[in-house]
């Protein structure tokens, strides 16, 4: 287990990198502006639950892999690069509404699985733990991989907090502009434009992500 000043300092640093808005809250706050409050939340949950799978993968090495093969790389880039492009141009085509019409909500499932997708699917997120995390363990307090865990189930917890307060600021302050279709359009066109802007950052992302 890693020491309390350890922890503490992990903690601090680790709220020093969310508060800066990065690619997973620009995804939070579209969703918070275009669905409302519940809709921001659960993509947080997804979000994070992403952040799971490579907290996992870098205590057990996994990440290390991936991070030597070229290849592998380059799967895991352009198929999140296709997702986000994907989720985009969807938003982008879809028919205007008429006035009276409401816009069909996307499920509390559809919603996790998306923010789970978008955030299991960014190669920078693993390359991102692989560098970060292990500077915070200590090879003789015991095994690296328990240690790395206890560090990742901080930054979760903490990213939780963190981007759970930019998805309740976003929904409060976009809430009546969903209450026209006209608005709502806006909505969609900005997401779409928000999704492409992130499909395109990931289908650039080089492996000099290693050295985040």
């Amino acid at each position: 287990m890693p020491t309390l000043p350890t922890l503490a300092l992990f903690a601090a640093a680790t709220m020093a990198l969310l508060l800066v808005p990065g690619p997973a809250v620009l995804y939070i706050v579209t969703r918070s502006v275009a669905q409302g409050r519940t809709a921001g939340l659960v993509s947080v949950v997804g979000i994070h639950t992403g952040s799971l799978v490579h907290i996992a993968a870098a205590a057990f090495g996994i990440t290390a892999l991936l991070a030597a093969s070229a290849t592998a790389f380059a799967v895991v880039k352009y198929l999140g690069a296709a997702y986000l492009l994907y989720l985009g141009i969807r938003k982008l085509v879809r028919r205007t509404e008429a006035e009276e019409t409401e816009v069909k909500p996307a499920s509390p499932r559809r919603l996790f699985g998306e923010g789970f997708v978008v955030n299991v699917l960014n190669p920078k997120t693993a390359m991102f733990y692989l560098a970060f995390l292990p500077q915070f363990v200590d090879p003789a307090r015991g095994p690296v991989a328990p240690q790395v865990l206890v560090l990742g189930a901080v930054w979760v917890a903490l990213g939780m907090a963190s981007d759970g307060t930019y998805a309740l600021l976003a929904a409060v302050l976009a809430g009546r502009l969903r209450s026209s279709a006209r608005a709502r359009r806006r909505l969609d066109q900005g997401s779409g434009v928000v999704y492409l802007g992130l499909g395109a950052v990931a289908a650039l992302a080089t492996e000099g992500a290693k050295k985040l």
